[in-house]
């Protein structure tokens, strides 16, 4: 299972900082999501997916160690 870490008002919409998920790709991932929590959904498109540290389609497969962190835009000065 892949371990997910959300960030900011990611981690608020999703409700947790981090949890594990069974999804196989990045892509099905995104899906559920979305589908489980409408919040968490409605910001994802805007989010920057990293898995195991960069960026990738969403056709990455999600292996049982893979690190996935949801981050959200950051603004500041």
């Amino acid at each position: 299972m892949a371990r997910v870490r959300y960030f900011a008002a990611a981690e608020e919409m999703a409700g947790r900082a981090e949890e594990t998920r069974a999804e196989r790709t990045l892509g099905d991932l995104r899906r559920a999501l979305a589908e489980e929590r409408p919040g968490l959904g409605g910001i994802l498109p805007r989010c920057a997916v990293l898995v195991g540290g960069s960026r990738t389609d969403d056709d990455a497969v999600l292996a049982e160690d893979t690190l996935v962190d949801v981050l959200p835009p950051f603004a500041g000065g």
